[in-house]
């Protein structure tokens, strides 16, 4: 053993090691996340979503429509810069590949799989603001 390793001591362990919960375990990037938790919002309203399916999933039937610079989900307003991958088909590939939803709902909408609407997103605040009108 060399000096320098003799010199050192080790704290013990302790005996319960508590695993923290990784946010975004799925490594969503930031447009992804904006689109999943606007999605998340789409899909409890049921002007926008049907109700859950067997397997938890939930169709949307119909997107919010823009006018100006925003959209309304329900009582939320959303800017409309922050909904860009609602149209945008790599985030929907992407999101797709993950599980979060499943192409081919009503008028080529996503259906939110039971993974997806549960997701943590930790953003619902900086995307979905009250409406004011």
């Amino acid at each position: 053993m060399s000096r320098y390793a003799a010199a050192i001591q080790f704290a013990p362990l302790p005996q319960r090691v508590a695993f923290h919960v990784r946010p975004n375990p799925k490594k969503l990037n930031g447009l992804q996340l904006r689109t999943l938790a606007i999605l998340q919002a789409i899909a409890r309203q049921p002007a926008f979503a049907g109700s859950p399916d067997q397997d938890g999933s939930v169709s949307i039937h119909t997107l919010p429509h823009r006018h100006g610079d925003h959209l309304h989900v329900g009582a939320a307003l959303v800017s409309a810069r922050d909904a860009t991958g609602l149209d945008n088909q790599n985030v929907m590939n992407a999101l797709a590949r993950k599980g979060l939803l499943r192409h081919g709902g009503a008028a080529g909408l996503p259906s939110l799989t039971l993974e997806g609407r549960s997701y943590r997103t930790g953003i619902d605040a900086a995307v979905l603001h009250a409406a004011d009108h």
